[in-house]
């Protein structure tokens, strides 16, 4: 058993998302996403990399000491399952270790919004799931990848970085591809794909505009295209694909956000009012004839109104969700503060004042007396 498994096992035990591991600080589990160290000593250089060097293959290990930074999955002796990154900084080596449950989450289980499940019954275009490192997206796509694969007839073809939720085959047939390993890019890997019969193919990051260009060209040619994006809302979203695109496909990429784009789906992970635990809250975009034309005229800055006025069609702001879950006492009002956008509407439910902007009680100085000689 590698040493390292110990660190591992206690982190599953107690039911973290990630371990951390660096020189010079004790081993600090993600607990609903706070850090929080473990009793244990601080970390030695030589003793952190002995643990590391024990779980990497020898073709790991040179592109490590070569300074590539590293991204694997590692199946732990003691059970679990854990998607890593390995890096160096100026005190020595470094690793995340992410817990990745052993059975896929449902779509019910996530309790998201009902329209992410309808997602599922398109057969072309692009669904994009977004938001910031650690907000479940890899989660919500495992979850959409397993009701396709328990519902329909298809062939998908999934490309991540690493592989982290395993999707035995059901109805459907999953091909699962790790990048680094099987597929040299994620472009290429989107290439391989679209000459292999696919009917979804899941991108795990749009990271450059090769694999943009790529997996909306399959979008485009009749395939159920599935992606992710580093972006905290739908019309930052819409923005990214469209500026990291080059000048001269401009149009060509706005017309295919119009005509392509199924929805964008973008996360945060608020806390529970129990404190035990932490709730996908949504915003969402659909397609419709008015967004389209607003991204064609490149007045994506108008798009709020719509997803505002957008909930018949299944849409929302994150602000909204958020004031609905509040009312739902489902999730914590100071956590949910935190995320909001236009925040003057969650200060009645924050119960911890200091988060508050400070009011300045003492009013405007008076304005100084009028000279009365004359």
């Amino acid at each position: 058993m590698a040493r390292i498994d110990a660190f591992l096992k206690l982190g599953t035990q107690q039911g973290c998302s990630d371990v951390h591991l660096a020189v010079g600080v004790p081993p600090m589990l993600r607990m609903h996403g706070d850090l929080l160290p473990i009793k244990f000593r601080d970390l030695r250089a030589v003793e952190l990399e002995g643990y590391i060097a024990e779980i990497l293959t020898r073709s790991q290990n040179e592109l490590f000491n070569k300074g590539s930074d590293l991204d694997f999955s590692y199946v732990s002796t003691e059970g679990g399952r854990f998607r890593v990154n390995v890096f160096r900084k100026d005190t020595g080596v470094g690793a995340t270790f992410r817990s990745i449950p052993a059975e896929v989450p449902t779509l019910d289980k996530l309790a998201l919004p009902p329209i992410v499940t309808k997602l599922c019954d398109f057969h072309q275009g692009m669904v994009l799931v977004t938001g910031s490192t650690g907000t479940g997206k890899s989660t919500t796509l495992a979850a959409m990848i397993d009701h396709l694969n328990q519902t329909r007839r298809l062939n998908i073809i999934s490309l991540e970085d690493p592989i982290e939720f395993v999707h035995p085959s059901k109805n459907s047939q999953v091909i699962q591809r790790e990048l680094g390993t099987h597929i040299p890019s994620f472009a290429e890997g989107v290439r391989a794909a679209m000459r292999e019969d696919p009917d979804v193919i899941l991108v795990g990051e749009l990271r450059d505009a090769e694999t943009i260009s790529m997996a909306m060209t399959a979008a485009e040619t009749g395939h159920l295209v599935l992606g992710t994006l580093h972006t905290t809302s739908a019309v930052k979203t819409i923005d990214r694909v469209i500026d990291a695109l080059p000048v001269e496909e401009r149009e060509q990429t706005k017309s295919f956000l119009a005509q392509s784009l199924l929805a964008v789906v973008t996360q945060v992970l608020v806390k529970t009012t129990d404190g035990h635990g932490r709730k996908a809250i949504c915003e969402v975009l659909m397609m419709t004839k008015a967004i389209a034309k607003l991204i064609q005229t490149e007045q994506t800055h108008q798009i709020p109104t719509q997803l505002q006025m957008g909930r018949d069609l299944g849409m929302q702001l994150l602000d909204q969700a958020l004031l609905a879950a509040i009312a739902a006492r489902t999730i914590d009002p100071d956590d949910a503060y935190s995320y909001a956008s236009e925040k003057r509407a969650f200060q009645k439910y924050v119960t911890d004042t200091t988060m508050l902007p400070k009011i300045d009680i003492a009013g405007p100085a008076a304005p100084p007396a009028a000279n009365s000689a004359g």
